[in-house]
């Protein structure tokens, strides 16, 4: 049913929590997993000045899918990184295109509030802009 997972992961605790239900839906369905971690643009207004927040670094967001890659392969799950840079939402999506993803699952709040707030979340665009299913954990 599905036969390629894509999850998308921060560095939130929402994150930490999905990560229990991948491994019973990836492990169920005997699923390719796919981690994806995007490394977010730099606002256009100061783009030389450092962010504080740590999905703009690259070094960070390797470690970061290194360590996930590590926690599922002690599960026993094999699975591929990617990393990209971008605007997450729209990232996700494409990425979900782009490796026929039959289901994301993601936590119901990241680190990724947009620059209009809460009501525009990047879970919210994802679920408003995705190619398949998307299983959001509470």
């Amino acid at each position: 049913m599905f036969k390629t997972v894509l999850f998308p992961i921060d560095q939130s605790r929402e994150t930490r929590e999905a990560a229990d239900v991948v491994t019973n839906i990836v492990k169920k369905y005997s699923s390719r997993l796919v981690l994806l971690s995007v490394v977010e643009e730099p606002p256009k207004d100061a783009p030389d000045a450092p962010s504080a927040d740590p999905m703009v670094s690259p070094e960070v967001v390797a470690k970061l899918l290194e360590s996930a890659q590590s926690l599922f392969s002690g599960q026993g799950i094999t699975s591929e990184i990617l990393e990209r840079q971008g605007k997450p939402a729209f990232t996700i999506c494409d990425v979900a295109d782009e490796i026929g993803a039959d289901l994301i699952i993601m936590g119901c709040r990241g680190l990724g509030l947009t620059e209009e707030g809460a009501d525009d979340s990047v879970t919210t665009r994802v679920i408003n802009l995705s190619p398949c299913p998307v299983l959001i954990v509470p």
